[in-house]
């Protein structure tokens, strides 16, 4: 048998579990996780390796992934009260929804790059993806924890701005070499 069908079968029942039995999820822990490191126990693979693994899985079976979003949307949203508005609407309309919102922030942007230049972009995408790195590690939501990286960050100004600065200049730094190329 093939590791994607070994793993479509570990994804598939592992989807079943948690719809039988939500508890399997810890209190505020991922349900995406749990299918990733269900995949990455029973394969014995890196989790970098059942996460592309389980993108790949998702991808080639539409069905499977609909029973996977679901599952995420029903422990994530409605058994945690959270986006419920959402989880109630149809798969068209949440997907209207996500489309709209993924070409509003493109274009909010591309507006910043015009406007403030691509530093303050590039920091904006950095500190979102900061944020939502600490909600999801801790289980709050990404407002809060926005505002948790900020008071963390007005603490110590100094330090994160610098670590910042560093990782932009390395990035223009290996854009720069890769063009040179």
């Amino acid at each position: 048998m093939k590791k994607e069908e070994i793993a479509q079968k570990i994804v598939s029942k592992t989807i079943s579990n948690v719809k039988e039995n939500p508890l399997g999820i810890r209190e505020n822990g991922c349900a995406a996780c749990h299918v990733l490191f269900a995949l990455s126990k029973e394969m014995e693979i890196s989790e970098q390796e059942a996460s592309d693994l389980l993108s790949e899985v998702l991808s080639a079976n539409p069905d499977l992934d609909d029973h996977f979003i679901d599952m995420v949307e029903n422990i994530h949203m409605k058994r945690r009260m959270m986006g419920t508005i959402f989880a109630i609407k149809t798969r068209e309309a949440k997907d209207k929804y996500i489309h709209s919102n993924f070409k509003n922030t493109l274009a909010e942007l591309h507006s910043d790059i015009i406007n403030y230049g691509p530093d303050i972009a590039l920091r904006r995408l950095l500190l979102s993806m900061i944020s939502l790195e600490i909600a999801k590690n801790i289980g709050i939501d990404h407002h809060a924890s926005t505002e948790e990286l900020y008071y963390f960050m007005r603490k110590n100004d100094k330090e994160t701005n610098e670590n910042l600065l560093e990782f932009i200049n390395q990035l223009y730094q290996r854009i720069t070499n890769r063009e040179m190329k």
